[in-house]
């Protein structure tokens, strides 16, 4: 497998050094975004379930957008450099926030910056490597991926240990970001770019075939139950896990993801794809099962964030690459950006449901739904889906 990685065309590993960068610049942030929200500007659970549900959704929207466009002008490296920008320039900026309101602000710059790059970057991949190593390409790009979401964590830890406020942690976001940013100028995009689409854009999904459209419906009922993950970072804290320790538990689930990102996405060019993705929801759907339960130990909560990494190792590059396997190769675009679209749109309802049953019912029924949700989405993906493809 290590020759098969290493022969992978210079675009799939250019694209990882650029996520491997923006991640650590990201995950820098982000576990630090719930405990500023609580600790410093004494936002609850539904602060957070709305902050991140609108920029996710509204973000989603721009994925579609994106990828769209990029099948009809053949070109990806604009969205892509562009997108990385923007998500540069605002992480920085929470340094400035004195609000919630002003937080939501900045995370939905963020969003918008991923919703440029997202559907046209995953195009770039799969149309650089043929079918037999999508798995591949995707698996290598979410584990340099996950590389960087372990150092940015691992920085934020350190910093905190070492007595920097947790407010003055975000401006050391700015020189990772500006290299993701010089990295992704240096994308060259592939000749086996599929060419520019002159179908017309159907909200109906005219022109895919009956397993993608299936699989879409699929997705959005598993990702009703997959709420923002800052929520299992405020759950870790509120069972007792010390503040400083919540950037390396997020680490952990990182550093899990990274190791087998890559050997798990390539063997869903073995076994399938639906075989991986199903395991990987059944292991989601145990693991919110548990975090649910009260009294839970916080020292067993690093076990069970490692067994959340296996999850995000086994589904990332699985998800992706059945996309490609079930889309036209000439939609590329537009089939990632309906993929983006159906997972980023539903975090708004996921979230703010989530939010209102943690806080409204009790944390147990939060994480029971999540649950729920995961298991009828599997089920549905082995009898519904597979059956169409």
């Amino acid at each position: 497998m290590f020759k098969a990685i290493f022969q992978l065309p210079r675009t799939v590993w250019l694209l990882g050094l650029v996520s491997l960068f923006n991640d650590s610049t990201s995950e820098l942030i982000y576990p630090l975004v719930p405990l500023y929200l609580a600790s410093v500007l004494m936002a609850g659970p539904k602060a957070l379930g709305l902050i991140e549900g609108i920029a996710e959704a509204t973000a989603s929207l721009l994925k579609l957008f994106s990828g769209v466009l990029m099948d009809r002008r053949g070109h990806a490296k604009g969205w892509v450099a562009a997108g990385y920008g923007l998500a540069a320039l605002a992480r920085p900026l929470f340094y400035l926030a004195s609000s919630w309101p002003a937080v939501l602000v900045l995370r939905f710059a963020d969003r918008v910056g991923k919703g440029l790059r997202t559907s046209p970057r995953d195009a770039l991949l799969a149309g650089a490597v043929d079918e037999k190593r999508r798995g591949l390409a995707f698996g290598l790009h979410r584990a340099m991926d996950n590389a960087g979401a372990v150092l940015g964590p691992l920085l934020a830890a350190w910093l905190l240990a070492r007595g920097v406020a947790l407010k003055e942690v975000f401006l050391w976001a700015i020189v990772p970001g500006m290299i993701t940013v010089a990295l992704a100028l240096l994308i060259r995009e592939p000749p086996t770019i599929p060419a520019a689409s002159r179908q017309p854009f159907s909200w109906r999904l005219e022109g895919f075939p009956p397993a993608f459209k299936r699989y879409l419906l699929v997705l959005a009922l598993f990702t009703l139950g997959n709420s923002s993950n800052m929520f299992l970072l405020l759950r870790a804290r509120e069972l007792g896990l010390p503040e400083y320790q919540v950037p390396l538990l997020w680490a952990l689930v990182s550093g899990v993801a990274m190791v087998f990102s890559t050997p798990l996405s390539a063997l869903s060019d073995r076994l399938g794809r639906m075989r991986l993705i199903l395991s990987g929801w059944a292991v989601y759907g145990l693991f919110y099962l548990l975090l649910g339960i009260n009294g839970f130990h916080a020292v067993l909560l690093w076990p069970l964030f490692a067994f959340y990494g296996l999850f995000l190792a086994a589904t990332e590059g699985a998800e992706k690459a059945l996309v490609a396997d079930l889309a036209p190769r000439e939609r590329l675009g537009t089939a990632y950006g309906w993929f983006n679209l159906t997972a980023g749109a539903m975090l708004l309802p996921a979230s703010l449901l989530f939010g209102w049953l943690w806080q409204g019912v009790a944390a147990e029924a939060a994480f029971a739904f999540s649950a729920i949700c995961a298991l009828a989405a599997a089920l549905l993906l082995r009898f519904w889906v597979g059956r169409a493809a």
